[in-house]
């Protein structure tokens, strides 16, 4: 099987499993000549999430719209990349951010962790922290919303 048709027939499985990353390399004569690839690509199922259910959606007991129930607004900062989470920047210390606080432009909110380099993730819109939608060490995919800001 050529090298193509390996890396097509990867990118099926990986389509079909939900795998988002993969790393093939192949050698030939001990090593002498190599070829390496790394595939990755976002998921062709991903979620459009513009608004964020609260919590307890279940507390909506009168005959509002179900558009406008239970749903927060906001402008939601996405992870750049695929990783895990870290909203503090190191384990015991205060957090980057909490709900409420005032944040701006440039400040850090979080660090993703990939292929252990640890990446701050930073603002970049002014506002107030809404809504902190991820936990600290919860695994991230690419565009998942992380906060949301108003």
């Amino acid at each position: 099987m050529s090298f193509r048709a390996t890396v097509e027939s990867m990118s099926k499985i990986m389509d079909e499993m939900g795998i988002t990353e993969l790393e093939l390399e192949r050698q030939f004569l001990f090593g002498v000549y190599r070829k390496h690839i790394h595939l990755s690509k976002q998921q062709a199922t991903a979620v459009a999430m513009p608004n964020f259910p609260v919590a307890s959606e279940s507390k909506n007991t009168t005959s509002e719209p179900a558009d406008d129930a239970g749903q927060t607004s906001g402008y939601a900062l996405k992870s750049p990349m695929v990783g895990v989470a870290y909203l503090a920047p190191e384990p015991g210390a205060k957090p980057f951010t909490s709900v409420g606080a005032q944040i701006k432009v440039g400040d850090t909110v979080a660090l993703i962790e990939a292929m252990k380099t640890f990446n701050p993730i930073k603002s970049d819109k002014d506002g107030v922290v809404k809504e902190i939608l991820v936990s600290d060490g919860q695994a991230v995919e690419f565009d998942q919303p992380i906060i949301v800001i108003e």
